[in-house]
C-alpha cells in the first residue's frame, strides 16, 4: 500500500499527477521526513504505470529535495521537504494554473472564478 493516495484521471500527464499526489502529502503530514518512500517497482505495481514513469517520478523528488536516496535503504523523504509556506503556495500555484486554464477554456471572467472559488471556500467551511 502507497504512503499517499491518488486517483489518476485522463488528459494530465501520469507522472505530474504523481508528483502533485507525493507532494501535497508531504506537505499534508501524510508523508514525513524520514519515511521511507516506495521503490520503482512498488510504485509501477501500485499505481499500474510504466516502471520508466515511476523511476521519472521518484528522479523528479530527488531532484526537487523532496526525496534523498541513499544506498543498501532505498528512498527517503528528506528533512526539510516542502514543509515551509513557500513550498505549499508553489504546489497551490499549480493547481491554481490548471483552474485559470480551464477557465479560459470556458471563456469564464475573472470575477466568475472568483465567485466560484468563494462558494467553495464557504461550502467546505472557509471563512
Amino acid at each position: 500500500m502507497l504512503p499517499f493516495s491518488i486517483e489518476l484521471k485522463p488528459g494530465l500527464p501520469v507522472a505530474e499527477q504523481i508528483l502533485f499526489a507525493v507532494k501535497k502529502a508531504v506537505v499534508g503530514g501524510q508523508l514525513r521526513p524520514g519515511d521511507r518512500f516506495p521503490s520503482v517497482r512498488v510504485l509501477s505495481q501500485e499505481l499500474r504505470v510504466n516502471p520508466n514513469t515511476a523511476h521519472k517520478v521518484i528522479a523528479a523528488l530527488v531532484n526537487e529535495g523532496v526525496l534523498i536516496t541513499t544506498p543498501a535503504v532505498g528512498s527517503i523523504v528528506a528533512e526539510r521537504a516542502m514543509g515551509g509556506r513557500q513550498e505549499k503556495a508553489d504546489l497551490l500555484g499549480a493547481e491554481l494554473e490548471r483552474v485559470v486554464v480551464e477557465a479560459k477554456k470556458l471563456g469564464l471572467t475573472l470575477a466568475e472564478v472568483q465567485a466560484g472559488l468563494g462558494a467553495h471556500w464557504k461550502k467546505l467551511g472557509g471563512k
